[in-house]
């Protein structure tokens, strides 16, 4: 049993063990190849999250669910670069939003190179992603141009804040499928469809996709509150610093505004108080870790993994699906 992808994934059986590590060696190089521009700055700032690591998550599950059909379809590697370009662009883009200072241990490109190189560098490439995906045929520029939508849609619902009358954890979770889980939701499909699996397994585990992306941005959420950064490779109380609504924070909320307890409210207060203030905002992070509501997401993020696990019964047994049911361990693991 040797361990390798994300979370410390064991993988027992040799083939499938080598193969993954071939096909994420391939996607590495793939990612690199794809980062190159003739102006040697650009490379640097494309390269520059590749460089810095990062789970590959992705790719991983490109390559799990590519096992359901011909495992080396000449597709499957270039649809798992596709997707975590699609992926790391977001990243660029994201820590410009969020102001974040640092990303997978490394200063973030905005604040390395400031907000316009960083914005810039992810339409780099989500290009670049394109011109790869253009050679995978049109059904799949199609998948990748509708999950990309959704995308961009969570991310502008999360922007936009809940619709007045709209439960704002219902709200949220549906941000976050757009956000994180159609990407994921691709990955699979992709995987599966490049490797010529029937199509209800390719229904399935696009399902499975959607249902554990879902559950792994949960888990962020609770990351944020409870990790240091040597655990999760970015500032800890990043999101709360910012003021961008998690899944904790609005279960806080919730219960606030349900049972009007003062310590509640008075958390609540806090929060929605000035946290650039570093004893504030070290204040509000020690108290949400203890809160009620960081277990309660907890349960939420355990809740996605388990349907997860749960879509993938009636596909054959084999390593790679127990490969898929121990990511949903691992992602839940991460929250724990």
């Amino acid at each position: 049993m040797t361990v390798v992808g994300p979370f410390g994934l064991s993988v027992r059986d040799q083939a499938l063990e080598s193969d993954v590590q071939a096909g994420l060696a391939a996607v590495e190089e793939g990612l690199l190849e794809a980062c190159k521009s003739e102006v040697p700055f650009i490379t640097e700032a494309a390269q520059h999250l590749v460089r810095a690591g990062g789970k590959r998550f992705r790719p991983l599950l490109v390559l799990l669910a590519s096992r359901f059909g011909d495992p080396y379809a000449p597709k499957i590697v270039p649809s798992a670069v596709v997707v975590e370009l699609t992926h790391l662009a977001t990243l660029y883009h994201d820590d410009v939003m969020d102001e974040a200072e640092v990303r997978r241990g490394v200063p973030s490109a905005n604040t390395r190179w400031g907000n316009s190189v960083a914005v810039l560098t992810g339409d780099f490439l989500f290009a670049r992603a394109s011109h790869i995906l253009a050679d995978l045929g049109p059904e799949a520029v199609r998948i990748q141009a509708e999950a990309f939508e959704r995308l961009v849609t969570g991310q502008i619902l999360e922007t936009a804040g809940p619709r007045d009358g709209r439960d704002p954890v219902e709200h949220y979770l549906e941000v976050m499928a757009g956000k994180t889980g159609s990407l994921v939701a691709v990955s699979c499909r992709f995987g599966a469809m490049m490797s010529g699996a029937d199509e209800r397994t390719v229904d399935i585990l696009t399902q499975y996709g959607e249902r554990l992306g879902l559950a792994f941005q949960l888990a962020d959420d609770v990351l944020d509150v409870a990790s240091d950064s040597h655990e999760s490779g970015k500032t800890p109380g990043t999101d709360l610093r910012e003021g961008i609504p998690t899944l904790p924070v609005l279960l806080l909320r919730e219960l606030a505004e349900r049972d009007a307890e003062a310590d509640d409210l008075d958390l609540v207060a806090l929060l929605d108080g000035d946290l650039t203030d570093d004893a504030r905002h070290a204040e509000a992070l020690a108290r949400l870790r203890v809160h009620p509501a960081l277990e309660q997401a907890r349960r939420v993020t355990v809740r996605y993994a388990e349907e997860a696990r749960a879509l993938l019964a009636p596909l054959p047994e084999c390593f790679a699906k127990s490969a898929l049911e121990e990511l949903c361990d691992a992602v839940v693991h991460r929250a724990g």
